[in-house]
């Protein structure tokens, strides 16, 4: 070994570099792997508090939206007025059970809203309740409940028609907003599978688990499905008191250890659990020491070469030296040789894989979700003038002209001033088809008398639909649009005809008259309008009185209800439309 090294400079140098490269590096990752294996469960404790701070987030979330929703359900003018009326109001039954399914609609953690009345009304709710385990939850926590404008239940089961749910409800009177006088109660449902959903996607440890306990320590959510409404303590009988906010707990002794890591939400002192098996640190550990061997084995392997490599690069000049040294003639003169040398410094390129994943993911999470309902101003008139003024002035020409005997301007004046009430009828959007019916006709009269002999209006409605409920104003618009570009511009008089026929569960309207009829380019025009959407470039506007009815219709009835419009050129115009039976007739 000492003639070895003592004959070669390359031999010293290489034997020191790579004891001084293996040694630090022996001890480094022993040290780095002591480090890793003790940072390991801490890491794993930090990563499990932020997941549970994320699932309190996203449930303190839905906590204080059904709490703001359970606010904005109280005040609701229908709702009061329906829990409020001295007897049983159908229509507002059905607006109220409306109101609720919307609000439910898009919001999978409720299970259900559910009003009930103080006077016996039938109860609203979004959805079918068969049978219900909140009234013996109420009667087994009266003072509390009684006490609290507001009281989160325990767990309990509600059976629908959707199965057996087990939930956790807000329960909150309903007082008059006026004068304070119980009118009945709210309860809004989370359903507890949902809340089961939030656990399980939460990224906790595939072999862990997550439990959310109330404020007595009762399992809500998570878990084993027989833990359920359990106190903690009867699976886990040594967890011990969690008297803080958050921590950590150790539990249970050998394969059977646990890390328990606890969370309080602020607003209602639930708890999250989650539960760490110690034997993941293990296997990470051992992971780790894997990882470790292979780092400072590959290094070890890679370090020897390097400095092989270098120090061949580094003492090759001096060895070309060497030998033409050995060679010189005396008698010549010493050459000269050109040694090139660089430092070589590896450039580190960095990937921005991350970064554009990143932007991409944005790009896809920017949706847009934006549904447009808007409904057509057709209450214009009623922002101009003072109703009440107009009743009384119309009125009082009304006996002016009687005391005149002018039976035909009182006539007009009557029917105008009908036509003007309904046409405002205090903002009310429905109306019976016998109603709509008289609308179209007085305003047919008015214009009998201002346009005498021009036209005739025939009306053929199925008695069986006169009581049924149907959207206001929606014939007089298409009576004026065949009056204006229909007969007015014929020479010689002509009809408006109005078909109302009852088809099973839908009511088919047609509005036909006599007039001088669409040419065919303007008729693919006025189509093409009303098929318009919103998206694209903007439609010209056709008709103020065909575009009304037909966003009107598409608003409240949907895409099958929309008018449809056929004409033949010198012969006529026929506009008709579909829409559902909502009621059956009183």
């Amino acid at each position: 070994m000492k003639r070895w090294l003592s004959k070669s400079l390359k031999h010293k140098l290489s034997l020191l570099l790579l004891i001084a490269i293996v040694l630090p590096l022996l001890a480094t990752g022993a040290v780095s792997y002591n480090i890793a294996t003790s940072a390991t469960e801490e890491k794993a404790k930090q990563s499990g508090m932020n997941t549970l701070r994320q699932i309190a987030d996203k449930l303190e979330f839905v906590i204080q939206d059904v709490e703001n929703m359970s606010l904005f359900i109280l005040g609701q003018r229908e709702v009061q007025a329906y829990l409020d009326n001295d007897r049983e109001d159908v229509a507002r039954y059905t607006l109220n059970v409306g109101f609720l399914t919307n609000l439910a609609f898009s919001k999978k953690y409720i299970s259900n809203i559910t009003i009930k009345s103080a006077n016996g009304y039938p109860p609203l709710s979004n959805t079918t309740v068969l049978y219900s385990g909140l009234p013996e939850v109420l009667r087994n926590h009266e003072d509390i409940y009684r006490s609290s404008t507001k009281w989160w239940t325990p767990l309990y089961e509600n059976r629908t028609t959707e199965g057996l749910k087990k939930v956790v409800s807000l329960v909150r009177p309903i007082r008059n907003v006026n004068n304070f006088k119980p009118l009945g109660e709210l309860s809004i449902s989370l359903d507890e599978a949902e809340i089961a959903r939030y656990l399980k996607e939460s990224g906790w440890e595939a072999k862990g688990f997550v439990l959310l306990l109330d404020a007595n320590n009762r399992i809500l959510s998570g878990g084993e499905s027989g833990w359920l409404n359990r106190p903690v303590t009867e699976p886990f009988p040594e967890i011990g008191a969690m008297p803080e906010a958050s921590g950590v707990l150790n539990y249970g002794q050998g394969d059977g250890q646990k890390t328990i890591l606890y969370y309080t939400l602020p607003s209602l002192n639930w708890k999250l659990v989650g539960f760490i098996p110690t034997e993941i640190y293990t296997a990470q550990n051992g992971y780790v020491l894997t990882v470790t061997a292979v780092a400072v084995g590959i290094s070890l392997l890679l370090a020897a070469g390097l400095v092989l490599y270098f120090i061949q690069w580094v003492t090759r000049p001096l060895t070309r030296m060497t030998q033409t040294m050995k060679d010189i003639n005396p008698d010549e003169p010493i050459p000269t040789y050109e040694v090139k040398s660089s430092d070589e410094v590896g450039l580190l390129l960095h990937s921005y894989n991350k970064l554009s994943d990143r932007i991409q993911r944005l790009k896809e999470q920017v949706q847009l979700n934006e549904a447009k309902k808007k409904e057509a101003d057709i209450l214009a008139l009623q922002a101009q003038i003072n109703p009440h003024f107009l009743y009384n002035t119309l009125s009082s020409i009304h006996w002016m002209a009687l005391m005149n005997q002018d039976r035909q301007i009182a006539e007009m004046v009557g029917a105008l001033s009908d036509f003007l009430r309904f046409s405002l009828n205090k903002g009310e959007e429905f109306c019976p088809v016998q109603q709509e019916i008289a609308h179209a006709q007085n305003y047919a009269y008015v214009q009998s008398i201002r346009f005498p002999g021009q036209f005739e209006l025939e009306v053929y409605i199925d008695p069986a639909m006169l009581q049924t409920p149907m959207l206001k104003l929606l014939l007089q618009p298409l009576i004026e649009n065949s009056l204006i570009h229909g007969i007015q511009k014929k020479q010689q008089p002509g009809f408006v005809y109005v078909h109302g026929e009852l088809s099973g569960a839908r009511m088919k309207f047609v509005v036909e008259d006599t007039g001088v009829g669409i040419e065919a380019d303007k008729l693919r025009e006025i189509r093409r309008q009303l098929a318009w959407t919103g998206n694209g470039a903007p439609a010209a506007k056709t008709s103020y009185g065909l575009r009304n009815v037909h966003q009107r219709l598409l608003l409240h009835y949907g895409s099958e209800a929309g008018l449809a419009i056929d004409s033949e050129p010198g012969k006529g115009t026929r506009v008709s439309f579909s829409i559902p039976v909502l009621e059956e007739p009183a």
